[in-house]
């Protein structure tokens, strides 16, 4: 597979697959940031499987964020050790994700 480009962020790298449209990222939060399962690059637009899990020790959340407009596309809670499974249509543009609950870092990735 041929990599296009690789976002470093902040405790994990999410890198983007070119000519995968849509897929599944697997995240897991722990107390204070989150990691990734897949190292993701050259996302494709489509539908993606997101499966989120907390594992803080506390009442976490997660919450997904167009870039573009700001716009929340998805936000929920997750008590300790509770895993969630969302589907999204995502477009090409530029997202970020974060815990509304307990301070995290904005995560940003593309999809083109």
């Amino acid at each position: 597979m041929k990599i296009l480009r690789i976002l470093a962020l902040p405790l994990f790298a999410l890198a983007l697959q070119a000519g995968t449209p849509g897929g599944a990222i697997t995240l897991t939060e722990h107390n204070g940031y989150f990691s990734a399962k897949e190292t993701l690059a050259g996302l494709s637009a489509g539908e993606f499987s997101v499966t989120v899990e907390n594992k803080s020790g506390k009442l976490a959340g997660f919450q997904l964020q167009s870039v573009a407009t700001g716009k929340t596309l998805e936000k929920f809670p997750l008590k300790p050790g509770e895993r969630r499974t969302i589907k999204l249509a995502l477009e090409p543009g530029d997202y970020r994700y974060r815990c509304p609950i307990n301070p995290t870092p904005w995560y940003e990735f593309s999809v083109e």
